[in-house]
């Protein structure tokens, strides 16, 4: 599909613009620009141009994600709370028919039992979960080598 001039959707679900402030003992004094030039930086460094999009509405990840599927090679997604919650969002990523990267900051099998389950989980081809923000760059990492396989 894609060679070395790729495009990749990275979507980070709600309250993670919060990030820095929002319980920094779970998630670290991390802001959200500072993943999304992390992720600029990924993506650049594995050849890939990266679409950045933090939404606190589900229909606005929807709508993106239904639009990557004639934009991008792939999507790196942080549902967070919509991981437990959005039927949707699964839905979404099936019908895009891309390789999905599910990404979680925390590790959530460690947390409460409802954060154990994911709706987006059996859409991806890999869950990344608990690596801090280093799981963005390992997503994009990943991602861009099942892309070369094509």
């Amino acid at each position: 599909m894609s060679t070395m001039t790729g495009r990749l959707l990275i979507v980070n679900g709600p309250n993670l613009n919060m990030l820095g402030t929002r319980e920094p003992g779970i998630y670290g004094a991390s802001t959200l620009g500072d993943i999304e030039e992390l992720c600029r930086r990924a993506g650049a460094d594995a050849g890939f141009e990266v679409e950045l999009l933090q939404s606190n509405h589900e229909g606005a990840i929807i709508d993106a994600i239904q639009a990557a599927k004639d934009t991008a090679d792939g999507i790196v997604i942080n549902p967070a709370a919509y991981t437990h919650t959005s039927v949707a969002i699964a839905d979404a990523l099936r019908a895009a028919a891309l390789p999905v990267v599910e990404v979680h900051i925390s590790n959530v099998h460690a947390r409460e039992e409802f954060r154990r389950h994911s709706y987006v989980s059996p859409a991806a081809v890999a869950v990344i979960a608990g690596a801090g923000l280093n799981g963005y760059r390992y997503a994009v990492d990943h991602l861009a080598s099942l892309l070369r396989q094509d």
